[in-house]
């Protein structure tokens, strides 16, 4: 059995999504969720889904102390579902190819430092952009500049709103987030 282990700093719905989509798999589950942010409603997700959280501080990141707790888990796969901080080079360099995030728009357009949220759907629907959609991509020690490995898109008519794109990028992440994740382990497993 896989080990998914997954960061996020917010509300947590990808991340739930996850854990409910591999719940019932054979091939991986979702050992447990890094957080940043004690107060972040991923905890609540995922304790409600038997699923231990760990709640780090930036400087435990920065200084190893979570790539320690990482090690002890050997994940197969580490996903960013909503992870706000930039992923130190020490846990890329450990975990080669096995760190994927998922980005709210079709890199490499709106991504780079402060590209998160509702900061990209507001430079989306101001530049008038056309369409937009979900990235997945690999991790490396840039931001949002990782290998993609899959991304979705849809029409924009002109007269969303930055809160009406962010409705269908949480659509498209939660229909193909899980899924990609699982060709990934799958496709690994073979």
């Amino acid at each position: 059995m896989k080990k998914i282990v997954i960061f996020a700093s917010g509300s947590g719905t990808n991340a739930e999504n996850i854990i409910k989509y591999f719940a019932n798999k054979n091939r991986a589950t979702v050992v447990a969720v890094f957080t940043n942010n004690m107060n972040a409603k991923v905890i609540e997700r995922a304790s409600n889904l038997k699923v231990s959280s760990e709640i780090f501080s930036k400087n435990e990141l920065l200084e190893g102390k979570v790539l320690e707790k990482l090690n002890i888990i050997n994940p197969d796969l580490i996903v960013l579902a909503g992870f706000l901080l930039k992923f130190p080079e020490s846990i890329i360099e450990n975990y080669p190819n096995k760190i994927i995030n998922i980005h709210p728009a079709l890199l490499p357009k709106y991504g780079g430092k402060g590209m998160y949220g509702m900061n990209v759907h507001k430079a989306v629907v101001a530049n008038q952009e056309k369409e937009s959609g979900i990235t997945i991509h690999y991790v490396n020690e840039n931001y949002d500049e990782g290998n993609i490995i899959f991304q979705e898109s849809f029409p924009l008519l002109g007269n969303e709103t930055p809160d009406d794109v962010a409705e269908k990028i949480h659509e498209l992440e939660q229909k193909y987030f899980p899924e990609v994740i699982e060709k990934i382990i799958t496709e690994e497993l073979n």
